[in-house]
C-alpha cells in the first residue's frame, strides 16, 4: 500500500508546484536567446509581469486566464490562452517585427489594459527607444512622438501643446500622482523638464479630456510618466552609467542608476546631472530677426549693450540641472506590496531668453530676466493589494507630498532696482483605486481622490548699487486650493465585435486667498476671497470591430478646469505694457469633446490610425481688459501698464485630426509617419473671433528605422507648417520679439523642415554607443510661439554601460 501510494504523492507535489509556481520562458525565435523585459498581461487590468534577465517570469497569478498578451518592442505581439500555453510547456518564441499591435496602457483607466480595448487615442512611448532618440530632456522625449508639439520660451523649458491646448489645460501625472499645482499658469509651462527622461520606464499620452480619471486641468490631454522600479527578482547588483555630449549647446550629461533585490526587499537609486551652455542656432535660411546681435553686460556700475561677435550663439540660454530618485519595494506577502518613491529635481537659474531679446525703442528692455532654481521634490508611498472579494479584486492606494519652488528675478535696462519674487507650493494628495473583474472580460474601476495645495509667495526689490532691500508686490496671494472627488469607470464586452465603456466623476474644488500682502501696492477692492466649485464630468465610448484587424471607436467626453490660484490671484506683466491683476469672481471652464478613432492593421506589416475630433471649451478662462477701482491702467514695477485679468469671458472651438501609419518593409525595417492638423477659434471681448493661441500649425514626423539586434538606425524628417500673419492669434501678435516679419512688416511664424539621423550600436552585453546628427542641413528655425531659436546642426554622442 505504501509503495502504491508513492506515485500519487509525486503527482500531488508536481501538480502543486505547477499550480502555484508556474514559470514561463520566452525566447527569440531566430537565435533561441532568452528575451528579458517581455511584458505579460491579460484582460484583467492591473495584472502584469515582466521577464527577468533569463527571459523567465512567474505566471502563478494568471492561472486559467483566457487571454494573455505577450509584448516586447521589436517583436510580434502574441495573444494566447493559459490552456495553449500549457500545451507549449510554457515556452514561447517571439518573432522579430518592428510593429507592435497590442500595447499595455494605464492612462485610460489608471489600470493596465490593452490599448485596443480603449475607445480614445493613447500614444505609448517605449523607453527602449529612448537611447536611440536620445532626448536632451523630457519635453524633447514627448516631441519625438511626432504627435506632441513643443514650445520653448527658453532653452531650459518645453511646453507641450496637444489638440490646441497647453499649460494648465493639460495634466501631468508621475507614478499615478498629479503633478499639476494651484499655480500652473495659462501661459506656456516649463515644468515637464523637472522629470528625468533617463529614469522613465513608460510614457503615455492620452489625447482629449481625461478629467474623469485625473480631475481638473485634464482638458486637452494627460501625459502619464511611469518611472523605473526595482525588480523583486533581482538577486544581484545591477546598474547603468550613461554619458551624453552634444555640440550645439556644449551639453555634458551624466546619469547613473543602481538596483538591488534580496528576499522581499528591492532598491533602486538614480542620479542625473545635466549641464548646458549657450545654444547655437542654425545658419541656413532663417530670419535676420532671429539673430542674437546684442546682449547686456554691466561694466563699471552701468548697463552696456554689447555687440555679439557670434550672432548665432544665443547668449543667456545655458543652464544646469540635477535629478535624484530613490525607490524601495517591500513585498509583505503574495497579496500585498509596498513601494516608497522619492524624487528631487533642481535647476540652476534659468534665463528667460524670450524676455532677454525684447526691445523698446531700439534698446534691449531687460538687463536681467531669469527664473530662479526650479525645484520639485516628491515623497510617495504606494500600497498594492490583491484579493478577490465581493467589492474588489485589487486595491491601489497612493499617498504623496510634493514641494514646488520657483522664483523670478528681473531688472530693466539701466534701472538699479531688481525685483525678486518667490513662490512655494506644498501639495498633498491621496488616491484610493479599486478594481473589480466580472465574467466575459468586464470590469469596474472606481476610486476617490483628495488633493490640498498651499501657496506661499514673497517679493522684494533690491538696489543693486546699495544692496538695500525693500518689500515689493508678490505674484500670488497666500492661499489654499483643494479638490475632493469620486469617480468610476465600467468596461463591458458586449460581444466579440462590440465593447462599451463609460465613466463618471464628481469633483468639489475649494479655494481661499488672502490678498493683504498686495493691497499696499495696488488698489485692490478686496482683501480675501473664498469659493467652491462643483463639477460633473463623464465619457461614453464604443469600440466596434467588424473584423479583428479593424476597429471603429466613437467617443464623447467632457473635461473641466477649476480656477486655481494663478487664475484668481496673479499679478504679473504678461506682455510688454500690460499687467495681469487678481479676479476672484471666476467659475470653472468646461470642455465638450467628440471624436472618432479608426484603426486598421494587416497582420504585422501595416498599421494605420486616424482620429478626427471636435472640442468646445465653454466659459473659457481668458485674459481680458479689466479695471481696478475704475482704473484701466496702473503702474507696475515702474511702468504704466494696461490692466488685464483672467475672466470667464469666451468660448473656444478646436477641430482637427491626427493620422499615422507604420509599414514593416522588412522584419527589421520600419517606415512610419504621423501628421497633426488643428484649427482653433477663440471668442474675443467684442464677440469677434481670433485663432486660439495654443492651436499649433500643422506638424508631423516621418521616420525610417532599422531595428537590428545590435545596430539601430533612425532617419527622421520633422516638419511644421507656416503660421501666416492672417492666422496669428491676437495674443501672439503682441510678442513681436519672437516672430519673423513678412513682406508687410507683420509678425508670422515660418514653416520649417529638418532631418535627423540617430543610431545605437551594442558593442557587447555591457557597452552601448549612441551617435546622432540632428538638423543635418543646419536650418535656422524657431518653433511656433517659441522664444528661443532651435539648435543648428547638432552632433551628439552617448555611451551607456550596464552591469
Amino acid at each position: 500500500m505504501r509503495l502504491a501510494s508513492l506515485p500519487l504523492m509525486y503527482l500531488f507535489f508536481f501538480l502543486q508546484g505547477w499550480c502555484f509556481g508556474q514559470e514561463i520562458s520566452i525566447r527569440d525565435a531566430e537565435k533561441g536567446l532568452p528575451l528579458p523585459g517581455v511584458l505579460v498581461y491579460s484582460s484583467d487590468p492591473g495584472l502584469t509581469v515582466m521577464t527577468n534577465t533569463e527571459g523567465k517570469a512567474d505566471l502563478t497569478s494568471f492561472n486559467g486566464k483566457k487571454n494573455l498578451m505577450i509584448q516586447l518592442l521589436g517583436y510580434q505581439s502574441l495573444a494566447i490562452s493559459w490552456e495553449e500555453l500549457s500545451q507549449k510547456d510554457f515556452i514561447l518564441y517571439l518573432h522579430p517585427s518592428p510593429i507592435t499591435l497590442d500595447i499595455a496602457v494605464i492612462s485610460a483607466s489608471r489600470w493596465n489594459q490593452n490599448s485596443q480595448e480603449v475607445a480614445g487615442k493613447v500614444r505609448h512611448l517605449d523607453s527602449q527607444q529612448l537611447l536611440l532618440r536620445n532626448p536632451a530632456n523630457a519635453a524633447d522625449w514627448l516631441g519625438s512622438s511626432g504627435e506632441v508639439f513643443i514650445q520653448k520660451s527658453q532653452m531650459g523649458g518645453g511646453s507641450p501643446m496637444i489638440r490646441g491646448f497647453s499649460a494648465n489645460r493639460l495634466l501631468y501625472a508621475v507614478d499615478g500622482i498629479r503633478m499639476n499645482t494651484a499655480i500652473f499658469r495659462s501661459g506656456n509651462l516649463q515644468n515637464v523638464i523637472s522629470i528625468d527622461p533617463f529614469s522613465l520606464k513608460n510614457t503615455e499620452v492620452l489625447f482629449g479630456p481625461g478629467s474623469v480619471m485625473y480631475g481638473s486641468d485634464a482638458i486637452g490631454g494627460v501625459m502619464v510618466f511611469e518611472t523605473l522600479s526595482p525588480d523583486l527578482d533581482q538577486k544581484k547588483i545591477k546598474g547603468t552609467v550613461l554619458t551624453r555630449l552634444s555640440s550645439a549647446s556644449g551639453e555634458k550629461t551624466v546619469h547613473a542608476s543602481v538596483a538591488y533585490g534580496k528576499g522581499k526587499w528591492s532598491f533602486l537609486t538614480s542620479a542625473t546631472h545635466f549641464d548646458f551652455g549657450d545654444l547655437t542656432m542654425g545658419k541656413v535660411g532663417g530670419q535676420e530677426s532671429y539673430l542674437r546681435t546684442e546682449y547686456v553686460l554691466r561694466e563699471n556700475g552701468t548697463d552696456v549693450q554689447k555687440v555679439n561677435s557670434n550672432p548665432y550663439r544665443q547668449i543667456g540660454s545655458g543652464y544646469s540641472q540635477v535629478n535624484l530618485m530613490q525607490k524601495v519595494n517591500w513585498e509583505a506577502n503574495e497579496k500585498s506590496k509596498f513601494e516608497y518613491g522619492f524624487h528631487f529635481s533642481s535647476t540652476s537659474n534659468l534665463p528667460r531668453y524670450d524676455r532677454l531679446i525684447e526691445k523698446r525703442e531700439g534698446r534691449l528692455r531687460f538687463s536681467r530676466w531669469e527664473y530662479g532654481p526650479q525645484k520639485w521634490m516628491m515623497n510617495n508611498l504606494r500600497w498594492n493589494y490583491r484579493n478577490s472579494t465581493k467589492w474588489f479584486d485589487q486595491i491601489k492606494v497612493i499617498g504623496a507630498y510634493q514641494l514646488f519652488e520657483e522664483s523670478r528675478i528681473d531688472r530693466r535696462f539701466g534701472d538699479l532696482l531688481e525685483y525678486n519674487r518667490l513662490e512655494k507650493v506644498h501639495a498633498y494628495s491621496l488616491n484610493a483605486d479599486f478594481l473589480k473583474n466580472f465574467e466575459a472580460d468586464n470590469f469596474l474601476s472606481y476610486g476617490v481622490e483628495g488633493v490640498i495645495n498651499t501657496v506661499a509667495s514673497g517679493g522684494f526689490s533690491k538696489n543693486i548699487s546699495t544692496l538695500e532691500k525693500t518689500p515689493a508686490s508678490v505674484r500670488y496671494p497666500n492661499s489654499s486650493w483643494s479638490s475632493l472627488a469620486a469617480y468610476a469607470s465600467y468596461h463591458d464586452q458586449l460581444s466579440k465585435k462590440w465593447k462599451f465603456q463609460t465613466a463618471f466623476r464628481y469633483n468639489l474644488n475649494g479655494i481661499r486667498a488672502d490678498f493683504s500682502s498686495n493691497r499696499e501696492f495696488f488698489p485692490l477692492p478686496f482683501s480675501t476671497s473664498k469659493d467652491q466649485f462643483h463639477s460633473v464630468t463623464g465619457n461614453l465610448g464604443v469600440i466596434f470591430q467588424p473584423e479583428p484587424s479593424f476597429s471603429i471607436a466613437p467617443l464623447i467626453s467632457t473635461g473641466f478646469r477649476a480656477p486655481n490660484v494663478d487664475d484668481i490671484g496673479k499679478i504679473f506683466d504678461s506682455e510688454p505694457g500690460a499687467v495681469l491683476v487678481p479676479n476672484p469672481n471666476l467659475r470653472p471652464e468646461y470642455a465638450y469633446n467628440a471624436e472618432i478613432n479608426l484603426n486598421k492593421h494587416i497582420q504585422n506589416w501595416i498599421k494605420i490610425d486616424f482620429t478626427g475630433f471636435y472640442t468646445l471649451l465653454d466659459q473659457a478662462l481668458v485674459r481680458r481688459p479689466f479695471t481696478l477701482n475704475g482704473q484701466s491702467e496702473i503702474v507696475y514695477d515702474g511702468e504704466l501698464s494696461q490692466v488685464l485679468a483672467i475672466q470667464n469671458g469666451a468660448f473656444a472651438e478646436i477641430v482637427g485630426f491626427q493620422s499615422g501609419f507604420e509599414i514593416a518593409i522588412h522584419k527589421r525595417l520600419l517606415w512610419s509617419s504621423t501628421y497633426n492638423w488643428q484649427k482653433g477659434t477663440e471668442e474675443l471681448e467684442d464677440q469677434s473671433t481670433s485663432p486660439s493661441r495654443h492651436a499649433a500649425p500643422a506638424f508631423g514626423l516621418t521616420r525610417l528605422a532599422y531595428l537590428g539586434q545590435k545596430l539601430k538606425l533612425d532617419l527622421s524628417m520633422q516638419y511644421s507648417a507656416e503660421m501666416p500673419f492672417e492666422k496669428m492669434p491676437l495674443e501672439e501678435i503682441g510678442k513681436p520679439a519672437i516672430y519673423a516679419r513678412d513682406a508687410n512688416g507683420n509678425p508670422y511664424s515660418p514653416g520649417w523642415l529638418v532631418f535627423h539621423l540617430n543610431s545605437t550600436y551594442q558593442l557587447n552585453p555591457i557597452l552601448q554607443i549612441s551617435a546622432a546628427v540632428e538638423n543635418i542641413t543646419d536650418q535656422q528655425y524657431r518653433s511656433y510661439s517659441s522664444g528661443i531659436v532651435a539648435p543648428g546642426r547638432n552632433f551628439t554622442l552617448s555611451v551607456k554601460g550596464s552591469f
